[in-house]
């Protein structure tokens, strides 16, 4: 999430070791900075309590310098806490063992720290510095939106006061192409900052500390920084000297993947011991453990929370948990990071709020598995302890999704149901479910028919309920039957759309065929071609940046996405797809086909934007929706604002990405206003123009782009944060007034590249738009920009408004919401400030969210009667033929398999060999044995089976060189050929001959025949083959019977009476014993054991094992370079044929 605090520990390793190693931020300063002042090496120390086994770091186990005589020391937790020395967590000058004892006796002791108490794990040491009070300052460096701002104050310490009234201030802006260098220079921070500094050496000390300082900053991705007090005094030599005694900082998570390994060296305690005493700064490898977040103060991660994060991180969905009152009633489960908000909103708003157990959300299209996961840890949290007698409420609640199966993702969570069917009965709990989306029928069926076998009751409510209604109900505030109450979804409830709207597409007749009326189909006949120049965007006017003309580029192959986007402008009755081209660099130039209503279109391609606009292509385009991930979206956008050509036709760039790092993103902001480039996003759906244009995703899919009318214009223009709250609105807004006129989500980001006002001063200049609704959030100051501009006259038009996050100071601990700017810095940055500072500037705002669409309703209304709003007569839309693929998905359709499979599945969270899990094949440890016996006979044989096949594995494994596998295998890759090619050539040679005799023994053993598994060239009577002594041993000691082995004995006693060197070969040894297995195991009906005899087995045991060998020999003539292979001439009896000796023995008769 963005800007995360680190422990005081790291944050002072990480500026000792990059303080002198970071890149100037300016290049013209080297030269200008003396030697650092500094400490080389850092002089702090960690003590971690592990609260598993109560174990605290142990002396040994602490940097040398900490047994040095004659060092007192500074003891104090590192636990993100505020005012340690006004709360008593502050140790001073003491001894070595003083300071440790201070430790021990805190250590897992819980600590109240104004209103919120929590146990002390993590604690540092430090060197006790006496220092004079002139001695003490404060420096601070923050980011916003504008640029980072270096705070500084000749007065530090404990009682360094307001420091926003009191410090002297440096912005320094954000670089852009233009100014790529905003950095003022050392003369400003001397002469900005510096001023009340009493002597000129400790100016320069200062300003050469401040400006490696903020060179480290922006090195490091750093989002907050503050020391106090920095000590600036000089040593017994007169020489100053610099140190940081207190520091708080924040680093940007989301910029790990670019600096976490610089991260993780500062980390890395054995380069410092390096440096001490070589001397040497230089470190070469990558090293270091990983960069840690600490949870609040009061709020260490459980394990469940622990869990829950590690899941998140692995996939790109978005899975958060916070434990908020483990004994809570109340319970959710909540689809969407805006509308996980709303929810805990409403609970809190109903009075229930220390009854909310937790806060979390789950979105961005998590598989089944996932889901599953993620509802079996809240259920199990649910349901541990004692039974509340008035037992719990779980909320499976969601806004419309714009992309994620509802479905899917609902058959995880009722996985996860039925596993814990005993608990929740046993715990009372009731669930409400509310949930909107595709396929959303399908899923509230499931959960509705569950509830009828769960024998937990299940209360289900569609989209044509306020997302919120249900809590009052759950609550027990509002009565099923009450006027008030929310309607539940029937059990009959139609599990599809009506027919008219879901005809399947289906493919076009073939080329060439001849149709009913005598014609015959020609190639072009379904293809739709569209003029690439036929318009141009240079007459819209400012505040419109997109209407039925805009035409795009689609950065990323997306063909969901942009499939989406052609059906919904099909739907709006455009002329042309608001696609023109892709932009893939890594595919090379094609051509892909999309769907135009029931024809299909072709769409180009490119590497590049370049390549898109070489040769005067595309002058229509001047949209760019960006795709790229968030590690490439800032290359990819910076490429198109730092062209002119380009930047000079595309006016407008959706950037979808979450996880943008904030100086990236604050970079591409700042770069696009100066290029006049509407930026939308970064971690957003995009918006919508209805009627006219919409960005990838934004809407859903189409039976919710039908269902909330936006295939045409209204007359509401809102703006929001979240993408799954745009959809809601767009809900909301079907039901209440004539619709949509146009809808952004800006993106939850902390800095968006456009914000509220921006887009509502455009609603505010368009006559079609004529009223606005305004969604915030907790966190940043964006609404009160709104605010002012209605203040200064700039927005007159009514705007109905609702910041969400009201819960947030509910809660005693600090809560990180599903978005990365829904945290509050400060009390006006808190939803109730916004919402109270709203209102006094003459905003609608409801008294809670709940009352947002009767709010919304009453002003609409209010502008029909006065004639602002005259409403048009509805509009037929088109049918969008539904997609061969989504309707399988849907079970519309259904269409015989290709083929049948039923030993393996991984199309699950995890993968299957048949029916068992990956993950207890490891646990239950199987062995290849095991593996073996669940892929080739579909069940677990016994342990003495699975070491057997495994016993054949190894003692197949090879014959030598000599063995004509063996020696394809060679020749073929002293021949030159790969792996796979000389390994093919050796299994190529098994047969009857050449290891097939495991089959045909086993045969004809069993048919009591003269059989192959008789006779070895070297072996005999007297030179017996251990192998089959081994095989024979492992059988007689393991086998529950070994009738078949024993019958081939005593053919052997016949046959070796004849001849000593017809004894029972290994293949025959084998044969027999494996038959003896698949009989007696009771693991196989007879027939079965006949049928797995005959089709082959026993040779893929010999084939498995070989192969072993066979890549032994490859890999062996490999390292020694074997070169191409010529059987020796005199090796070879060559016998032609006498010429002169008559071709044809017989004649024709004439």
């Amino acid at each position: 999430m963005s800007s995360k605090a680190i422990r005081e520990y790291d944050a002072k390793l990480l500026l000792t070791y990059w303080l002198t190693r970071s890149p100037l931020i300016d290049p013209a300063l080297e030269g200008q900075l003396g030697p650092s002042a500094t400490a080389s090496v850092p002089r702090v120390a960690q003590m971690l309590l592990d609260e598993d086994t109560g174990a605290l770091t142990s002396e040994d186990a602490l940097p040398a310098w900490i047994k040095e005589s004659n060092v007192k020391f500074v003891a104090k937790p590192d636990q993100l806490i505020k005012r340690r020395g006004k709360a008593g967590l502050l140790a001073l000058n003491k001894s070595r063992q003083e300071a440790i004892t201070w430790i021990k006796d805190r250590a897992g002791k819980v600590q109240k720290v104004e209103s919120v108490e929590g146990p002390l794990t993590s604690f540092i040491l430090e060197p006790f510095l006496p220092h004079p009070a002139d001695s003490e300052y404060y420096v601070c460096i923050n980011s916003d939106r504008s640029g980072d701002t270096i705070l500084f104050t000749h007065e530090g310490g404990v009682d360094v006061g307001d420091v926003d009234a009191k410090a002297l201030k440096l912005l320094i802006p954000v670089p852009t192409a233009a100014t790529s260098q905003t950095f003022p220079g050392k003369k400003a921070v001397l002469s900005t900052l510096l001023t009340h500094v009493p002597t000129q050496a400790r100016k320069d000390a200062l300003a050469d500390f401040i400006i490696r300082l903020y060179s480290v900053y922006v090195d490091l991705h750093y989002a907050y920084l503050e020391i106090n007090p920095l000590i600036c005094m000089e040593n017994s030599a007169g020489k100053v000297e610099i140190h940081y005694l207190d520091m708080a900082a924040k680093l940007d998570q989301t910029a790990e993947s670019i600096v976490g390994q610089k991260w993780a060296i500062a980390r890395d305690l054995a380069i410092y011991e390096g440096i001490a005493s070589s001397g040497s700064g230089k470190v070469t490898t990558d090293r270091g453990p990983p960069m840690v977040f600490p949870a609040p103060f009061g709020r260490s991660l459980t394990k469940e929370e622990a869990y829950i994060q590690k899941l998140d991180a692995s996939t790109g969905a978005s899975l958060k948990l916070t434990v908020l009152n483990p004994e809570g009633r109340v319970w959710t489960m909540v689809a969407g990071g805006g509308a996980s908000v709303v929810y805990s909103d409403a609970i809190a708003a109903a009075g229930f709020a220390n009854e909310l157990a937790n806060y979390g959300e789950y979105s961005g299209a998590p598989t089944e598995g996932q889901t599953y996961e993620y509802a079996k840890t809240v259920i199990d949290l649910m349901t541990r302890g004692a039974v509340n007698a008035q037992g719990k409420i779980l909320i499976i609640g969601g806004g419309i999704a714009n992309f994620t199966n509802v479905a899917a993702t609902f058959k995880g969570i009722i996985r996860a149901l039925k596993e814990y069917k005993s608990p929740l009965i046993r715990g009372k709990v009731s669930i409400y479910v509310r949930r909107g989306g595709p396929n959303y029928q399908e899923g509230l069926k499931a959960m509705r028919l569950l509830g009828e076998s769960l024998g937990v009751p299940i209360h289900v409510f569609g989209p044509e309920t306020h997302i919120t209604a249900i809590v009052p109900l759950a609550l027990g505030l509002v009565k099923p039957g009450d006027t008030a109450a929310p309607k539940s979804v029937s059990q009959t409830a139609p599990a599809t759309p009506p027919a008219k709207a879901t005809e399947i597409a289906t493919e076009n007749p073939p080329i060439g065929s001849i149709g009913p009326d005598g014609e015959r189909t020609q190639i072009n006949d379904q293809i739709v071609h569209f003029d690439s120049t036929s318009t141009s965007s240079t007459g819209r006017p400012w505040y419109r940046p997109f209407d039925s003309n805009t035409r795009s580029f689609v950065y990323g192959l997306q063909p969901r996405a942009i499939q989406g986007m052609l059906d919904f402008d099909f739907s709006c009755g455009r002329a042309t797809p608001s696609v023109a081209a892709m932009i893939y660099p890594f595919g090379g130039h094609h051509i892909q086909k999309f769907y135009w209503g029931t024809k299909e279109t072709l769409l180009p391609v490119y590497t590049s934007v370049d390549e898109a606009f070489k040769d005067n292509k595309h002058t229509d385009v001047d949209c760019v929706v960006n795709f790229a991930s968030s590690r490439s979206v800032y290359s990819s956008t910076m490429d198109i604002l730092r062209d002119p050509t380009h930047s000079e036709r595309i006016k407008s760039i959706a950037i979808i990405a979450e996880g943008v790092p904030e100086r990236h993103a604050r970079e591409i902001l700042y770069e696009a206003q100066h290029k006049g480039v509407l930026i939308i996003g970064p971690a957003t759906v995009g918006g919508i123009k209805p009627g006219c244009f919409r960005i990838g995703n934004s809407g859903g899919m189409m039976d919710n782009i039908i269902a909330s009318k936006l295939y045409r214009a209204g007359s509401v223009g809102y703006v929001s944060k979240s993408g799954g709250m745009s959809n809601e609105l767009n809900n909301i807004l079907s039901f209440t007034t004539n619709g949509v006129y146009e809808g952004i989500a800006i993106g939850g980001d902390r800095y968006p590249g456009s914000t509220f006002v921006d887009h509502l001063l455009r609603y505010e200049k368009d006559p079609e738009c004529k009223l606005m609704v305004l969604l915030g959030e907790v966190g940043g100051v964006e609404e009160y920009r709104v605010i002012e501009a209605v203040k200064q006259g700039k927005i007159t038009k009514p705007i109905v408004a609702w910041a969400i996050g009201t819960c947030a100071g509910m809660f005693k601990t600090e809560v990180q919401f599903g978005h990365a700017g829904s945290l509050a810095g400060s009390d006006v940055e808190t939803a109730e400030a916004k919402n109270r500072a709203m209102a006094a500037a003459g905003f609608i705002v409801p008294p809670t969210f709940e009352d947002l669409p009767e709010t919304i309703t009453k002003l609409y209304q209010s502008l029909v009667q006065k004639g602002t709003i005259v409403p048009q007569a509805e509009r037929e839309p088109p049918v969008i033929p539904m997609d061969y693929k989504w309707a399988t998905e849907l079970g519309l359709i259904r269409k015989p398999a290709a083929f049948i499979s039923t030993i393996s599945d991984e199309r699950g969270q995890e993968l299957l060999y048949a029916g068992m899990r990956i993950s207890d094949v490891f646990k239950e440890d199987i062995g290849l044995g095991g593996v073996v016996s669940l892929l080739w006979f579909k069940r677990r044989l016994p342990l003495y089976a699975t070491k057997f096949i495994e016993m054949v594995l190894m003692l197949t494994a090879d014959h030598g060189p000599a063995v004509s596998g063996a020696m394809n295998t060679i020749v073929a890759t002293r021949a030159g050929k790969d792996l796979i090619s000389s390994l093919a050539s050796g299994l190529l040679t098994i047969g009857s001959r050449f290891g097939g005799a495991l089959d045909e023994a086993a045969s004809m053993f069993t048919t009591n025949k003269l059989i192959s598994g008789i006779g070895h060239k070297i072996k005999s009577v007297n030179n017996p083959d251990l192998r089959v002594e081994l095989v024979k041993e492992y059988v007689r000691k393991n086998f529950p019977s070994h009738s078949l082995l024993d019958y081939a004995l005593a053919v052997e006693k016949v046959t070796t009476s004849k001849k000593d060197t017809l004894i029972l070969n290994v293949d025959g040894c084998i044969a027999v014993c494996f038959v003896d297995l698949l009989r007696d195991s009771g693991a196989f009906t007879p027939e079965e054991a006949e049928e797995y005899t005959k089709i082959g087995t026993l040779n893929g045991l010999f084939v498995l094992g070989r192969s072993i060998g066979f890549i032994g020999h490859h890999l062996d003539q490999k390292r020694l370079r074997a070169p191409l292979y010529r059987h020796p001439a005199d090796d070879i009896f060559i016998n032609m044929a006498d010429v002169s000796q008559p071709r044809v023995l017989g004649r024709m008769q004439q």
